[in-house]
């Protein structure tokens, strides 16, 4: 064989190839998509931890030969997997990637955010969880809608969820309900958190009057340690109870939360906090993000669903500053309905962003403490979402 087959069976069967056979101009488009995700994590900063990762596996999957990752080992009908086989041909994607399916992944996120969570503005106002609530108003309507549209209602679901600015619960509920769009609300979920900064802010101007935006609100009274350490006890018990299904998100966060303010545990609270989180939050991010190949992402379906997913954030912070309106009416004032805004699960940009706005209209004026209140309440409320969804559709 001379020198010129050799380099041609070389360029023939290389990954450049294949970018000219059939479809291979969608994978193009694929990487471009990456690309500009890569530029946002890393130039804008828009939720680099998360994006990151998810941008990085997205790029990985469309380069063309690379076999990290076969989605045919993930489309059974039935849901079957076939662990042997994985384990024994599969990507290293593929591999990393059943922490996605068989849902272990989203629970340990939640206990690496239960141990960096303070219930104690939860604990002393408990009227944030009337705004946590509200903010859970998205999820619905967007389920609703999603319904009217032609979506079956398992498909509805995992959309609505999107409302709950809340990545490891939008990943559980579709990997479990509608599996097929996963890459798409895993990559909207994870948008929309990072864009909270942009979202927000004008509704929260077009909703609320100059002086509700300048109220300030009471110094929030202290809470003991022994609250703190009942609140994740009780929490889980009580929310448990009512709604069994809701047990693999708020189980953890809660176990999580308790090793924070035991006292005796420190260096399982370091390790949740951190290394674990971490670690999770690399293979999550990576794995999701490999499921965004070209042949389940360039679709009409998943351009609506994007659509939806912000029509569901925005919905969400609406809900929850309408109410945080009817409690300034209520208290006679006393409340500043941007912390209403707050009651996603976007912890704690939510809360950072209801102070921002705050002290652009009163600038001694400090929400933060109070925002944090609905922001960790909006993260129990989509883990409650989650399971009312799971109760009525698994």
């Amino acid at each position: 064989m001379d020198i010129l087959q050799i380099i041609s069976d070389f360029v023939v069967n290389s990954g450049f190839a294949q970018f000219f056979v059939g479809e291979g101009w969608k994978q193009l488009i694929m990487i471009g998509i990456s690309c500009l995700l890569i530029y946002l994590a890393i130039g804008k900063k828009f939720e680099p931890l998360l994006l990151l990762p998810i941008a990085f596996g997205m790029l990985l999957v469309n380069l063309p030969l690379s076999g990290l990752m076969n989605a045919d080992y993930f489309a059974s009908e039935t849901g079957d997997l076939d662990i042997a086989e994985i384990m024994s041909h599969g990507g290293l994607l593929d591999i990393l990637y059943l922490g996605v399916k068989c849902g272990i992944y989203p629970p340990l996120i939640f206990l690496g955010i239960g141990a960096m969570t303070d219930f104690g503005p939860l604990i002393a106002n408990p009227k944030g969880i009337l705004l946590g609530a509200a903010a859970q108003l998205g999820i619905f309507v967007t389920f609703i809608a999603a319904i009217f549209m032609g979506f079956t209602a398992l498909e509805a679901a995992s959309i609505a969820i999107i409302g709950g600015a809340d990545g490891p619960t939008a990943i559980l509920i579709t990997k479990t309900l509608a599996s097929d769009l996963l890459p798409a609300i895993a990559v909207a979920a994870y948008s929309y958190m990072a864009l909270v900064p942009v979202i927000q802010p004008p509704i929260m101007r077009l909703l609320t009057t100059k002086e509700e935006r300048a109220v300030k609100m009471e110094q929030l009274r202290p809470v003991s340690k022994k609250e703190k350490i009942l609140f994740p006890i009780v929490a889980a018990i009580v929310i448990i109870l009512i709604i069994p299904d809701a047990g693999a998100l708020v189980g953890p966060l809660m176990l999580g939360n308790l090793f924070k303010e035991c006292g005796v545990t420190d260096r399982l609270s370091k390790t949740a906090q951190n290394e674990l989180c971490n670690i999770i939050t690399i293979f999550l991010g990576t794995t999701v993000g490999a499921t965004a190949n070209a042949e389940t992402f360039l679709r009409w379906e998943t351009i609506l669903i994007i659509i939806m997913g912000v029509c569901a954030f925005g919905i969400a912070t609406a809900g929850g500053v309408l109410f945080g309106k009817v409690m300034y009416k209520l208290t006679g004032g006393k409340v500043n309905p941007l912390i209403g805004s707050a009651g996603v699960s976007a912890v704690p940009m939510a809360a950072r962003v209801s102070n921002t706005e705050g002290q652009k209209h009163c600038p001694g004026n400090f929400l933060l403490m109070h925002a944090m209140g609905p922001n960790v309440a909006g993260v129990i409320g989509s883990a409650v979402a989650a399971g009312v969804f799971l109760t009525l559709f698994k």
